[in-house]
C-alpha cells in the first residue's frame, strides 16, 4: 500500500499517519496537474519551483501567448500546431513592428520551456493521470473515412482496457447491440468484441444493425 499502513492497525493510526493515508488515497482517486499559467511574468519561475520541491506535478503554461499563435496560425501568419516545440513564420508575410516584438517574447518563452504549456498539461490530464487512449473509428478500411469521404473523421477517447464492443456502445448504441466484429485498419485483422484497443487504433465495426 502506497501509504505503507497496510501492516498498522487502524487503531493505532496517529494524526500523522491518517494525514498521509488521506492524502495518499486523494493522490489514487484525484489525480492533479498543477497549469501553473503566466509562467513568463514575476515570481511564477519561483513559485513553480516551490511546488516542485513540495513533489507537485507542475506545468508552466502561457496562455496569452497560446492565443497569440493559435490567431497567428488561423490568419497564415505562422505555422504552428498546438504543442509543438517551435513556429515559422511564413514567408510571404511581412510582420510589423509590433507583431514582431510580440513573437519575439512568445519564442523566448517556448525556448525556455519547450512550449507554452496548454497542449502539454491537457495531454498529462488525459493520457498519463486519466489513462486514456485515442481510438478512430471509420465506416472504410481502406481509406479511413466515413461514407461521406471525411478521412478518419472523428476521435473518441476511452479509458485504457476498452475493448471494441466498448468503441461500438460509444459510436451508437445500435452498433453495440448488433455487433459482429471490428476491423483494424492497418492490418486488416477481424477483431472480437473483446479485443483490448490501443493508443491510435483506427477500426471499422460491422453490425447487424446500422447506426440510426
Amino acid at each position: 500500500m502506497r501509504s505503507q499502513l497496510s501492516n498498522k492497525k487502524i487503531a493505532t493510526w496517529n494524526e500523522a499517519d491518517i494525514f498521509n493515508f488521506c492524502r495518499t488515497l486523494r493522490i489514487a482517486s484525484k489525480p492533479i496537474v498543477i497549469a501553473a499559467n503566466k509562467a513568463d511574468m514575476q515570481p511564477s519561475p519561483e513559485n513553480i519551483l516551490k511546488m516542485e520541491a513540495k513533489g507537485l506535478q507542475v506545468i508552466p503554461c502561457a496562455s496569452e501567448a497560446e492565443v497569440v499563435l493559435r490567431r497567428a496560425a488561423i490568419k497564415s501568419v505562422v505555422h504552428y500546431i498546438p504543442g509543438d516545440p517551435s513556429f515559422q513564420v511564413n514567408q510571404d508575410v511581412v510582420l510589423n513592428e509590433q507583431q514582431k516584438k510580440a513573437l519575439s517574447i512568445v519564442q523566448s518563452l517556448i525556448s525556455k520551456y519547450g512550449s507554452t504549456g496548454v497542449q502539454r498539461v491537457i495531454n498529462v490530464a488525459c493520457f498519463e493521470l486519466l489513462k486514456m487512449i485515442v481510438v478512430y473509428p471509420v465506416e472504410d478500411e481502406l481509406n479511413l473515412t466515413d461514407k461521406k469521404g471525411n478521412v478518419l473523421p472523428e476521435a473518441y477517447l476511452l479509458p485504457e482496457g476498452s475493448t471494441a464492443k466498448d468503441l461500438a456502445n460509444l459510436v451508437h448504441a445500435e452498433l453495440g447491440k448488433g455487433f459482429l466484429y471490428a476491423v483494424d485498419s492497418r492490418d486488416k485483422k477481424r477483431l472480437g468484441a473483446e479485443y483490448k484497443l490501443k493508443n491510435n487504433d483506427i477500426i471499422k465495426i460491422v453490425s447487424t444493425t446500422s447506426r440510426g
